[in-house]
């Protein structure tokens, strides 16, 4: 990094949403225009398109989001306006908290760096859109990746969530290695709902192969899913109404 340049430059930290450009908020298109540079995971910076192609676009694999934010703070002390990008939105599940960690890690080789959030469509918003109005009323979200949460705090706030009667978005539920864990998951929350509770899930977001089912949490504990696939819960009051699942919010008719 380049401490002694006193144009510094900005980054924004974009949440580009499923990936889909109509379904990329103006805000979010606005902060790529702007950009020099365009930083992201290679499977985001394919998503692009060709807009941006003539951009110049920095990327690390996957478990390398530390290197991919200073990679970003280099760039911004060259003063060039750089874009962060990653899916969904930047602040849930996404870069930006990391990014101020990182900021704060350079100390005064970043002090003069402003990060931008820039809030995008995650994939419980999307999601849920397709199937209905699953999350109509008071949810959470969970993610059921333990690579950077351990398991055993999954389990206490899925408990929680039931407990609670909150819909429920789950993230990341299967990978090649987590092939179960949606099965574990649907066991923990079969403590206190029904196995008529009424779930759904989507599939591959705003993206080719995009789809959605709606099903009973009995059956989803034996539905096959991958990390593509985002998976929602209904409340105790929640209910599928033709192909869509639908959580009240109460009000009288």
């Amino acid at each position: 990094m380049d401490i002694n340049n006193n144009e510094k430059g900005r980054i924004s930290v974009v949440g580009m949403g499923p990936g889909r450009e109509s379904m990329m908020t103006q805000q979010a298109l606005q902060a790529m225009d702007a950009s020099d540079v365009i930083v992201g995971y290679t499977v985001y910076l394919e998503l692009l398109g060709d807009r941006f192609a003539g951009k110049e676009m920095l990327s690390t694999p996957m478990k390398q989001e530390a290197e991919r934010c200073r990679m970003a703070f280099d760039e911004a002390a060259k003063g060039k306006s750089v874009a962060m990008i990653c899916s969904g939105d930047a602040g849930i599940y996404g870069m930006a908290s990391l990014m101020f960690e990182v900021k704060e890690e350079l100390g005064s080789n970043a002090a003069d760096i402003e990060i931008d959030v820039i809030p995008g469509i995650t994939a419980a918003s999307s999601g849920a859109a397709l199937l209905g109005a699953p999350l109509n009323h008071d949810f959470c979200v969970i993610s059921l990746s333990d690579l950077l949460t351990p398991w055993e705090l999954i389990e206490r706030r899925l408990r929680a969530a039931a407990e609670g009667d909150f819909a429920i978005a789950i993230y990341n539920p299967s990978s090649k290695k987590r092939h179960d864990y949606l099965q574990k998951a649907c066991d923990i929350l079969l403590e206190k709902a029904e196995p008529e509770r009424a779930c759904g899930y989507v599939r591959s977001i705003g993206r080719d192969g995009e789809e959605f089912r709606t099903c009973t949490l009995g059956e989803l504990r034996d539905t096959d899913v991958d990390m593509f696939t985002t998976v929602f819960i209904g409340n105790s009051q929640s209910r599928i109404m033709g192909d869509r699942l639908i959580t009240p919010r109460g009000y009288r008719l």
